[in-house]
């Protein structure tokens, strides 16, 4: 039995099945992935020639945007890097950007980027034809596997190249890939509640350092802690007695210093793993914040804030 999920996702190729999925041999040599033919940082995309424009969203169709990349960016595999709204040329016709992707970091023979391995699409409209369009067009590029959220259906899609279609995953299902740290479950996709614990174990597998020693600072005060109050305690109301509650409370305010700690920690590493700049000040704050909560909803924002002061904004008492 491989896990608790009912269903494993494998990346095409993966699997006892002998067969190996590949790009399509194109007839004439394609325009490179980051040729640009959409101008950056506009909201201007091309698809099969077409001028299409990418507006913004409301909720909850942004919320899924986050909550995507949040969980995504988080079970990225080393040597592989995550990317929100990167252009890719599909084709001589076409230039757009999937909402989330992953690709490997080390750049080609010829110092450019290489084209995405997964790509994922978020989709609140009933029809799917644009979805379905950019879809077809990133495989027969060489994307190994697509992915499209549909928000209102709270559903997840995956294109197959056997039906040239998509099909729908089962809720309970994992997806695993080489591009991916560890299975990636997709109820943390669709339940914001649930894509903490995603995260945390992601980064956990990850073996991040700062979280590493958070975790074992956190024991051994647990321990000291809880040998000191039990032998305490053991003389008052007995050695047997006084050991076994000590080391428990000992125990529990240690794992909860420890997860501070971690937390803290996961915080600073997030942004600096994504180059955003940690000031003393913020640093200063988020080390003086000892309210799990709160934390929590920091190491949210560090996975996509612009800068370190918006992961902490509104932290101030008010006077």
């Amino acid at each position: 039995m491989r896990s608790r999920h009912d269903h494993v996702l494998l990346a095409p190729g993966a699997d006892a099945s002998g067969r190996t999925l590949k790009a399509p041999s194109p007839s004439r040599a394609r325009p490179r992935v980051d040729d640009r033919l959409a101008p950056p940082e506009t909201r201007v995309e091309y698809l099969d020639g077409a001028e299409i424009f990418a507006a913004p969203a409301d909720t909850p169709h942004a919320t899924q945007h986050f909550d995507l990349t949040y969980v995504l960016g988080a079970h990225v595999a080393p040597g592989y890097r995550g990317a929100v709204d990167m252009l890719t040329r599909a084709d001589e016709g076409s230039d757009y950007a999937p909402d989330a992707s992953v690709f490997a970091q080390k750049p080609d023979r010829g110092g450019h980027r290489r084209l995405e391995e997964l790509a994922f699409e978020v989709s609140d409209k009933q029809a799917l034809a644009v979805p379905t369009s950019k879809a077809r067009r990133l495989i027969d590029r060489g994307v190994r596997r697509v992915f499209c959220i549909l928000v209102k259906q709270h559903r997840v899609l995956e294109w197959s190249r056997e039906t040239d279609g998509w099909r729908t995953l089962p809720k309970d299902a994992v997806i695993e890939d080489p591009c991916l740290v560890r299975p990636l479950p997709l109820q943390a996709l669709l339940d914001a509640a649930s894509s903490d614990d995603a995260v945390a174990r992601a980064l956990l597998q990850k073996r991040v350092p700062a979280l590493e020693a958070a975790l074992a600072e956190g024991e051994a005060r647990g321990e000291a802690r809880g040998v000191a109050l039990g032998e305490a305690r053991g003389e008052a109301r007995g050695v047997t007695l006084g050991e076994a509650r000590g080391e428990a409370r000992g125990e529990a305010r240690g794992a909860l210093l420890g997860e501070i700690r971690m937390a803290q920690e996961a915080i600073t590493t997030v942004l600096q793993a994504r180059g955003v700049a940690v000031p003393a000040k913020v640093a200063r704050t988020i080390a003086g914040c000892d309210d799990p909560s709160k934390l929590r909803r920091w190491l949210k924002r560090a996975a996509t804030a612009a800068t370190a002061a918006e992961v902490v904004a509104g932290s101030r008492r008010k006077r």
